[in-house]
C-alpha cells in the first residue's frame, strides 16, 4: 500500500484550514475520486462506501499495518483494529469498536474485515482451541447473514438487526471465546416487503439452494412466487448467488458445530413458516365450539406445517381457529377467531417461530464460542474487543415502530459517543496539565429523555396503553402523547400544528432528532409494542417431539391457569437492551467507524455530495472535528514527535544530547519558529493549529528524499564493504590452497625423480605424477609459438603484406632487431569504449596499432618502461600491461586462427623471457579481478563468461570493465 501525497486530500479532517461542511465535503470528494475511502477524524475513522472491490486488503496489507500506530501508514480499517488491539494487549483493557451508518453504507463489510484482521495477527503459536474459536468468529458473520439479512432498496443486503459481539482474548492476546448479542430484529420482514425488497436470505437460499430431494421432504417447489412471504422478492436477487449462498450458509453451520439434525430441523422450521404463510381461512355457515364458524382453505397445507413442526395436526388446526382462554378457578374455554383473528394468529406465529429460531441460532454459536475452563487465578484475566455493527439512522416515506426503535438506538449511541469524545479529551488536558476550555455542542439529551422519561416517555405511554383495559387504539395513544408533550422542543404533531399539511391528523408525530426531524405514523404501534402471542402456539411448539424447535419454546410448559407477570412489551425490552449495552459501551475504550453511503444508486465512484452532506450532518462528523479542534488540533507523545520530525532540525539529527526529549522538541519547534502554537503536556505535545503541523510536514518531506538516498548510500557501501571482504577472505584462502597443492607436487617431484641421475635407466622408468588442477591450465606450451601472428598469411590473410610494410617503416625508423608478438586485439581505454586494434611487441617497443588505416601507430611504449602484466586464470585472452608513467593497456587477443586460440602464455612468455635476459624486472599477476590505472583513476577489470556473444568484447560501468567471453 503506497503512501499518502497531498494530490490525495487530507488524511484526517482536523487539519482543514476552516472547518465548514463546504471544505469537509470538498476533502471527501477529492479523496474518493482518488479511491481513498478512508479519513480520520483524530482517532474516528470515516469509511465510504466504495460499491466496488479495492486492493486494499489482505495478508499484505495487514503486515504493513501490524504493530503500527495509528498515523505511521494512510488511514484504514486496518488501522483501526490494530490500535483497539494493542490497547487490549499492552494496557490490558476492554476495548470496543462502534460500526454506525445508514443501511447500505457498508457497516457489515466494515465488521468483516476488522474480524479478518484480529484473526490474521493472533495465535501465532496455532493452538488448535484458538483457531476453533478464530473459525467459529469468521464462519458465525456467513450463518447470521443469511437469518438476519436482507435486500432492501437500499441496500441489497441490509443487516435486519443490531449485532454486537464481544471476543475474549487471553493474556497473551490470542481469543479464546466470544458472545454475540442481538438487537431488534425486524421479524415483521417476514409477513411483508416493501416494493422491491425481499423477505430474509435464508427463504431463498432455501428453496433455490436445496436439492430436489430436500425440497420434496419438505414440500416445497423451488419457485419462490408459489409464497405469499416470499412473493414480492421473488423476481429479485441477493448481492450474490442464492444457491452458491445456501451451500456455504450449511457448510458453515457445519464448521460451527451444529449437528446434522440441527442443520435439518433449522430447514423444516423456514418451510414451515412458509407453508404457514399460505394458509388462508374462509367462513362456513356452521358454526361450533369447535372452529367458530372457521376453516382452512387448503387443509393439506396444516398436514405440511404439522409434519415439518413434528406436532398433532388436528392441534395445530385448533391453534389456528381458535384459542383458550382460562375463565377463572381452574375452568378452560375454548374461544373461536374471527377471521381476522385468525389472520393476526397465523401471522403472529409466522413472526414469534423466525424470531425464536433466530435467537437459537445466536445462542448456538455463543455456546460453541463460549470460553471453557477459564479459571482467573490460573489463566489471568481476560480482555474483550466489542464490535457493534448496528443499523443507522432510518428516514422512510412512512416510518413505523421499528424507525422509531432504531432512531432512538442511533440517538443514544450518539449522545455516548459525545460524551465519550468529550471525556477522553478532558481528562487527557488534566492527565497532561493542560487547561481544559468548556466546548460548545448539541446535547441530545432532551431528546433522549422524551422517550425514555418514566411515566411520560413516549415507550412509557406507549406501555400503558397496551396494558388498559378496553379499546385503546394508535389514535387514542397519539392524544394522549400530544397532551404529554404538547410544549416539548422535539415534538409536535398535526394536532399541535394544524398548518403542517405533511402529517395527517390522528396518525402522526414528528421527532426533531440530531439527524434531522422524522415523522412517524403510530398505525400499528400498540399491536407492534405488545408483540402479543397466544399461549395456544408457546405450548403446542413446546410439546413438539424435534428437539430442536420445543428448545425454541420454555415457556410452552407454563399451565395456561397459572397466574404470571405480564411480559415486558417489545418497546421496554428494547429499551433495557440499550441502556445495558450503552453501559457496556461506556466501560470499554471506544473506537469508532463512521460509515458514509456515496449514493442511493449503488454505483461505483459517484458521490452525490447532498445526499453525503446529510448523512455527515446527521453522524455529527462536523461537530467531531470541531471538538477535536477545540483546543488543539494534534497532539503527539514527544517520542513519536521527535522520531517523525527529528530530521529537520540540527539538535536533534540523528540524535539529540539535550537533556529530555521535551527539551529537544521545543529546540526543534524554535528553530521553526512555532513554539507560540503549541503547549507542552507532562508527556504530549499539543498543536493548536493545522497549519503548524502541516509545515512541519512540508519540511519533513523536503529531507526525506536526501535522507534515503544518505541510507541507501550508507547501505550499499556496507554491502560493498562485505562483498569485498568475503572475495578477499575467498582469493586468500584459494591463494594458500594452491601454494600447499603446488608445494606437495614438488615434493612429490622431488622424491620420484631423487634417482633419475643414477644408471642404468636414469629415470626412464619413472611416471610423473598428475599436476594440481592450477598447474594443468592450457598456457599454450602444447604447440608452437608463431609469435609474429599478423605477418603471417593464414592468421591475417587480408592485410599480411600491409602490416609487412609498416613492419619495415618501423624497423628503419625505431632500429628495433626481433618481432616478439603481434597479434589483434580488443582494446577498452579511459572513455569506456572499445575497440579493434593491433599489438606487436619488439624488443624495443609496445605499439598499438589501428588496422583500419594501414596499421598506423597510435601508441608508442618504450619497453624499458613496461613493468609488468596481469592475466586472469581462465582460458579467456584478457591482458593488462602496466608501464611506468603510462596508462594501462587493457586488451583481449582476438580474430585468431583457430578462433579463440589461447595465445596469452606465449606473450607472457616471450615478454618475460625478454626482460629476463635484460635483466629487467617484470611483475606477472594471475587475478580474476585486476585492478587498473587509466588517467589516475582506479578501475577494475574481470570476466564474464557469456555463452550467446558472438565475439569478446567489454562492458563498462562508472569504476569497472568486464570482458564479456563468448565461453563455449
Amino acid at each position: 500500500m503506497e503512501e499518502e501525497g497531498p494530490e490525495y486530500g487530507k488524511p484526517d479532517f482536523v487539519l482543514l484550514d476552516q472547518v465548514t461542511m463546504e471544505e469537509f465535503m470538498e476533502n471527501l470528494k477529492l479523496r474518493f475520486e482518488k479511491g481513498r475511502i478512508y479519513t480520520y477524524i483524530g482517532e474516528v475513522l470515516v469509511s465510504v462506501n466504495p460499491y466496488q472491490e479495492l486492493p486494499l486488503y489482505g495478508p499484505e496489507a495487514i503486515m504493513q499495518y501490524q504493530g503500527r500506530e495509528l498515523y505511521e501508514r494512510p488511514p484504514h480499517l486496518y488501522a483501526v483494529a490494530n490500535a483497539a488491539y494493542k490497547a487490549m494487549k499492552r494496557r490490558s483493557r476492554d476495548t470496543c469498536i462502534v460500526i454506525s451508518g445508514e443501511s447500505g453504507a457498508g457497516k457489515t463489510e466494515a465488521s468483516k474485515y476488522i474480524m479478518q484482521y484480529i484473526a490474521a495477527v493472533t495465535n501465532p503459536s496455532q493452538r488448535a482451541e484458538v483457531e476453533r474459536v478464530k473459525e467459529v468468529l469468521l464462519r458465525s458473520t456467513c450463518v447470521l447473514e443469511a437469518f438476519g439479512n436482507a435486500r432492501t432498496n437500499r441496500n441489497h443486503n441490509s443487516s435486519r438487526f443490531g449485532k454486537y459481539m464481544d471476543i475474549n482474548f487471553d493474556f497473551k492476546g490470542d481469543p479464546i471465546g466470544g458472545h454475540i448479542h442481538s438487537y431488534l430484529l425486524e421479524k415483521s420482514r417476514v409477513l411483508k416487503q416493501h416494493v422491491g425488497e425481499r423477505n430474509f436470505h435464508s427463504f431463498y437460499q432455501l428453496l433455490q439452494g436445496s436439492d430436489d430431494k430436500v425440497l420434496q421432504e419438505l414440500h416445497l417447489e423451488r419457485n419462490p412466487a408459489l409464497y405469499n412471504f416470499t412473493r414480492q422478492g421473488a423476481g429479485l436477487s441477493a448481492s450474490d448467488s442464492d444457491e452458491k449462498n445456501h451451500q456455504a450458509v450449511t457448510q458453515a453451520m457445519r464448521v460451527i458445530g451444529f449437528s446434522p439434525e440441527e442443520v435439518g430441523s433449522v430447514h423444516r422450521i423456514l418451510a414451515a413458516i412458509l407453508h404457514l404463510g399460505n394458509i388462508e381461512f374462509v367462513e362456513t355457515e356452521a358454526e361450533g365450539p369447535e372452529n367458530g364458524g372457521l376453516a382452512v382453505a387448503k387443509e393439506m397445507l396444516v398436514d405440511h406445517v404439522a409434519a415439518l413442526t413434528a406436532t398433532p395436526r388436528d392441534l395445530v388446526l385448533r391453534s389456528l381457529l381458535a384459542r383458550t382462554v382460562a375463565s377463572g378457578g381452574r375452568d378452560l374455554i375454548e374461544k373461536g377467531h374471527t377471521t381476522a383473528e385468525a389472520c393476526y394468529a397465523r401471522d403472529a406465529c409466522a413472526k414469534a417461530v423466525y424470531q425464536r429460531l433466530f435467537e437459537w441460532v445466536v445462542d448456538r454459536i455463543n455456546s460453541i464460542m463460549e470460553a471453557r475452563g477459564r479459571d482467573p487465578r490460573r489463566d489471568g484475566k481476560d480482555t474483550v474487543i466489542g464490535v457493534l455493527d448496528i443499523y443507522g439512522f432510518e428516514v422512510f416515506p412512512v416510518n413505523s415502530f421499528e424507525q422509531f426503535c432504531i432512531n432512538y438506538c442511533n440517538e443514544k449511541l450518539q449522545q455516548l459517543f459525545i460524551q465519550l469524545i468529550l471525556k477522553q479529551e478532558q481528562e487527557e488536558y488534566q492527565r497532561e496539565g493542560i487547561t481544559w476550555q468548556s466546548i460548545e455542542y448539541f446535547n441530545n439529551a432532551a431528546i433522549v429523555e422524551l422517550v425514555e422519561r418514566p411515566h411520560r416517555g413516549i415507550l412509557a405511554v406507549l406501555d400503558e396503553a397496551c396494558s388498559s383495559a378496553g379499546p385503546i387504539t394508535d389514535r387514542i395513544f397519539l392524544q394522549t402523547l400530544d397532551t404529554h408533550h404538547r410544549h416539548h422542543p422535539h415534538y409536535t404533531s398535526r394536532q399541535l400544528c394544524p398548518t403542517d399539511k405533511t402529517m395527517e391528523f390522528g396518525r402522526d408525530f414528528r421527532i426533531k432528532h440530531y439527524a434531522g426531524d422524522v415523522t412517524y405514523s403510530v398505525e400499528g404501534f400498540i399491536d407492534k409494542n405488545r408483540d402479543f402471542l397466544f399461549q395456544d402456539f408457546k405450548r403446542l411448539l413446546y410439546n413438539s417431539m424435534d428437539p430442536t424447535l420445543r428448545a425454541m419454546w420454555p415457556d410452552g410448559q407454563q399451565d395456561i391457569t397459572e397466574v404470571t407477570k405480564r411480559p415486558l412489551t417489545a418497546g421496554t425490552l428494547f429499551k433495557n437492551s440499550m441502556v445495558a449495552l450503552v453501559e457496556n459501551l461506556a466501560s470499554k475504550e471506544p473506537y469508532y467507524v463512521r460509515c458514509i453511503k456515496p449514493n442511493e444508486d449503488k454505483v461505483a465512484g459517484k458521490l452525490d455530495e447532498g445526499h453525503c452532506r446529510h448523512q455527515v450532518s446527521y453522524l455529527g462528523l462536523l461537530e467531531n472535528v470541531r471538538v477535536r479542534r477545540a483546543g488543539f488540533a494534534s497532539r503527539q507523545p514527544y517520542p513519536r514527535f521527535l522520531l517523525r520530525y527529528k530530521m529537520t532540525c540540527e539538535y536533534t539529527w540523528p540524535n539529540h544530547l539535550l537533556g529530555s526529549d521535551r527539551a529537544a522538541v521545543s529546540a526543534l519547534l524554535e528553530q521553526h519558529g512555532l513554539q507560540g502554537d503549541v503547549a507542552f503536556g507532562h508527556s504530549k505535545l499539543f498543536i493548536r493549529s493545522a497549519q503548524t503541523l502541516v509545515a512541519l510536514e512540508q519540511s519533513r518531506a523536503r529531507l526525506i528524499p536526501i535522507i534515503v538516498l544518505l541510507l541507501q548510500k550508507a547501505w550499499r557501501g556496507t554491502l560493498a564493504r562485505w562483498r569485498c571482504r568475503r572475495l578477499r577472505a575467498i582469493y586468500t584462502i584459494m591463494g594458500w590452497f594452491r601454494r600447499c597443492k603446488v608445494r606437495a607436487h614438488l615434493s612429490e617431484l622431488q622424491r620420484r625423480f631423487q634417482a633419475a641421475r643414477q644408471p642404468p635407466l636414469y629415470g626412464r622408468d619413472l611416471t610423473w605424477p598428475p599436476a594440481p588442477a592450477g598447474l594443468r591450465q592450457d598456457w599454450g606450451c602444447q604447440r608452437a609459438w608463431a609469435r609474429d601472428y599478423l605477418s603471417s598469411a593464414s592468421d591475417n590473410p587480408t592485410a599480411s603484406g600491409l602490416f609487412a610494410q609498416r613492419l619495415k617503416s618501423l624497423r628503419e625508423k625505431d632500429g628495433f632487431g626481433a618481432v616478439l608478438f603481434s597479434s589483434h586485439v580488443r582494446k577498452v581505454n579511459r572513455f569506456r569504449k572499445s575497440r579493434d586494434r593491433a599489438l606487436l611487441l619488439t624488443d624495443r617497443h609496445l605499439y598499438k596499432l589501428e588496422p583500419g588505416r594501414q596499421y598506423r601507430v597510435m601508441r608508442a611504449v618504450p619497453l624499458q618502461a613496461v613493468t609488468g602484466v596481469s592475466v586472469t586464470s581462465g582460458r579467456d585472452q584478457l591482458v593488462v600491461l602496466h608501464a611506468r608513467g603510462q596508462d594501462d593497456l587493457v586488451v583481449c587477443l582476438h580474430r585468431t586462427q583457430p578462433e579463440l586460440d589461447n595465445r596469452v602464455g606465449e606473450l607472457v612468455g616471450v615478454l618475460a623471457a625478454h626482460c629476463q635476459g635484460e635483466g629487467q624486472a617484470l611483475e606477472v599477476r594471475v587475478s580474476d579481478c585486476i585492478p587498473l590505472s587509466q588517467h589516475g583513476a582506479r578501475r577494475l577489470v574481470s570476466v564474464e563468461p557469456k555463452p550467446e556473444q558472438p565475439a569478446p568484447d567489454f562492458r563498462c560501468s562508472h569504476n569497472a570493465f568486464t570482458l564479456l567471453w563468448p565461453s563455449p
